[in-house]
């Protein structure tokens, strides 16, 4: 099984998620809303950021896991 990583950083307003190694990184594509695509040498997508993202404020982040 692969690993998912998430990144919030408070300070940065971003929300970051790996599906894919991030020592890959080739490059990241705006689409256009607030939203870079991450992608290896090959074009695939291995993670995706997301811009000015803040949690509600007092709130704490909950992961849930779902398997289809």
């Amino acid at each position: 099984m692969d690993t998912l990583k998430i990144y919030y950083d408070e300070v940065g307003k971003t929300l970051t998620v790996w599906f894919g190694d991030p020592a890959e990184e080739f490059i990241a594509e705006e689409t256009g809303e607030e939203v870079l695509l991450i992608k290896n040498q090959a074009g695939t997508v291995i993670g995706f950021e997301r811009l000015n993202y803040e949690l509600a404020t007092g709130s704490n982040p909950v992961v849930e896991l779902i398997n289809a």
